[in-house]
């Protein structure tokens, strides 16, 4: 695989991600990236999900934040 390809810039601003490169790191449809500009480079970072146990955390923190904020709302089950 090549680690690099050619596409183009379509007249609504999408630019596709060549399927050897999408094959290569996994991307899926659906998958959320950073886009970076830096002088004339773009640079596509791709956004893992969280995973459950990171989501469970974040959710159990702002769960705690709330309570400390508003003791009279309860926890929603």
């Amino acid at each position: 695989m090549s680690r690099y390809a050619t596409t183009r810039l379509s007249s609504r601003g999408q630019v596709v991600i060549p399927e050897d490169i999408r094959n290569h790191l996994g991307l899926k449809e659906g998958d959320h990236f950073v886009v970076i500009g830096e002088g004339d480079a773009i640079v596509l970072k791709a956004i893992p999900p969280p995973k459950p146990e990171e989501f469970e955390a974040l959710v159990a923190r702002a769960d705690h934040a709330l309570a400390a904020r508003r003791p009279w709302l309860k926890k929603m089950a």
